[in-house]
């Protein structure tokens, strides 16, 4: 996959491309990621990106010129699946990203300032936003984004299993984790976890995400795969289906 993206501080993205799953794609040959910084599509002499709003109003706006002069530029040969990060975007989910990992191409707009002129949505695919929060800019967007994809590229993770079983991947948080040492401060790995039974683990698992969904993220379970055992463990909990 090849990636483009537009930003002001190319800088921002040095040291998360040289480490974890970001490094391993790049070394692999499983992503390729280009720095596109906006001012050199710029046509006055000062490298002028942005500009007082029609209007009025506080901060200042990027321009929609160099935007889309970068935009078409980079477009050019392999045509890449456009994005513009933003906060009024759609939310970036799991589901979001594994239909992004399939892409062979994309393109990331980061915004700057108090936002873009709006006309740049004519020149992109879709808007997307990584949470409801503001940021000084798209940087950190484009990154959340490029982790998020990069660790569903085959051959990226050492264990193809590990990115299936995360987070969200199953429509619910993930279940507990443990290591050694078996006792820390009293604290004892989960019994069930050293029986070697795994289909009682597998359950154990199961039953751990389950309650975990419900109360960190009890929205989840409305869009959740489940089973009528799920069910039936969620209503001992006190979860009222529907």
């Amino acid at each position: 996959m090849r990636v483009h993206v537009l930003t002001l501080f190319p800088e921002l993205f040095g040291a998360a491309l040289a480490v974890g799953p970001l490094k391993w794609a790049r070394e692999r040959g499983a992503l390729e990621v280009s720095l596109h910084q906006i001012r050199d599509y710029t046509t006055d002499r000062h490298q002028q990106v942005d500009d007082t709003p029609y209007g009025g109003g506080q901060g200042m706006v990027m321009k929609v010129e160099p935007l889309v002069a970068a935009i078409e530029h980079a477009s050019a040969v392999d045509r890449p699946h456009r994005i513009l990060l933003a906060a009024q975007g759609a939310p970036f989910t799991q589901a979001r990203a594994e239909a992004l990992a399939a892409m062979p191409g994309l393109l990331l707009v980061c915004g700057r300032y108090e936002g873009v002129d709006a006309r740049v949505a004519d020149y992109v695919d879709e808007t997307l936003s990584i949470g409801d929060y503001v940021l000084s800019g798209g940087e950190l967007a484009a990154l959340v984004v490029l982790d998020a994809i990069a660790r569903l590229l085959p051959g990226v993770l050492g264990n193809a299993a590990s990115a299936a079983e995360e987070s969200f991947t199953t429509g619910l948080l993930e279940y507990p984790q443990y290591t050694r040492p078996l006792d820390f401060r009293g604290k004892l790995v989960p019994d069930v976890l050293r029986g070697g039974d795994h289909g009682a683990i597998a359950r154990w698992r199961r039953e751990q995400s389950l309650r975990l969904t419900l109360e960190r993220r009890p929205d989840l379970l409305a869009r959740a795969p489940l089973d009528d055992a799920d069910r039936a463990f969620l209503r001992r909990l006190g979860w009222r289906d529907g």
